[in-house]
């Protein structure tokens, strides 16, 4: 779905990304873990065309978005779904009117059938009639449902997950990494993840990328990562492995 080849960027005198090479397999779960600092969100947003590299390409479904003008990329955009870090909600617009966003910039629907497609996202991810709150309101595992739901709106091609558990409980954690496993097999949906979560990788992934130095170290399927003997997977496996803090990201 997508090919990643040869991707490097630099801020200033650091360089972030090394020729990095990636594929994000169709209709499966891809997971990019590595320490803070080492690029996973600067990657995430190449893959979004909000940045450019310096070198390299990145082919969805064949056609390289690197070469794209702002058109064509929003164009591309239409078929992802993107759930931020921090949930990225509107906070003066109700849940209702954040999950109905994508429908009222991108189709021709009426309020009454955007509203009837928000309450059935809303329930798919547990949290029916809970249209007329703010964001404010919410605890912080319901605004990342919302921010899944706003994600689902256009039924999208490719799912993206910025950290998608950071800052939750253990349980929350588990209900999240769940929610997006039910997602994907439902809607057959190609994501990717960028995660520090090593329990979570290991029961969500279908296939796990170890982001270091610019370079993806390591690529596999779960199985792969916990026999490997490769040290530096081991180091990051067992919480011993560390890299840079990166104040661009």
């Amino acid at each position: 779905m997508i090919e990643i080849r040869g991707l490097t960027k630099t801020f200033k005198s650091q360089k972030v990304l090394d020729g990095l090479d990636l594929d994000i397999v169709a209709g499966k779960i891809t997971i990019v873990m590595g320490p803070t600092g080492t690029g996973k969100s600067v990657l995430l947003k190449h893959v979004l065309g909000l940045l450019k590299p310096d070198s390299g390409s990145i082919l969805v479904e064949g056609r390289d978005i690197v070469a794209m003008d702002e058109a064509e990329l929003t164009e591309v955009r239409k078929a992802y779904g993107v759930c931020f870090q921090d949930s990225a909600l509107f906070d003066s617009m109700t849940v209702g009117e954040n999950v109905g966003f994508p429908f009222t910039i991108h189709t021709k629907l009426s309020r009454e059938e955007i509203m009837r497609e928000v309450s059935t996202l809303l329930r798919e991810v547990g949290l029916a009639g809970i249209e007329a709150k703010m964001p404010a309101q919410l605890s912080g595992g319901m605004r990342k449902r919302v921010g899944l739901a706003r994600a689902l709106a256009l039924s999208p091609k490719v799912l993206l997950f910025d950290e998608p558990t950071t800052g939750l409980d253990p349980v929350m954690t588990t209900a999240i990494n769940t929610l997006i496993r039910q997602v994907q097999q439902k809607t057959g949906a190609t994501s990717l993840v960028i995660s520090h979560d090593i329990k979570g990788a290991f029961s969500l992934a279908d296939y796990m990328a170890l982001l270091y130095n610019g370079k993806i170290a390591f690529y596999g399927t779960p199985e792969d990562f916990r026999n490997t003997d490769d040290e530096l997977v081991r180091q990051f496996v067992e919480g011993k492995l560390t890299g840079p803090i990166n104040p661009i990201q």
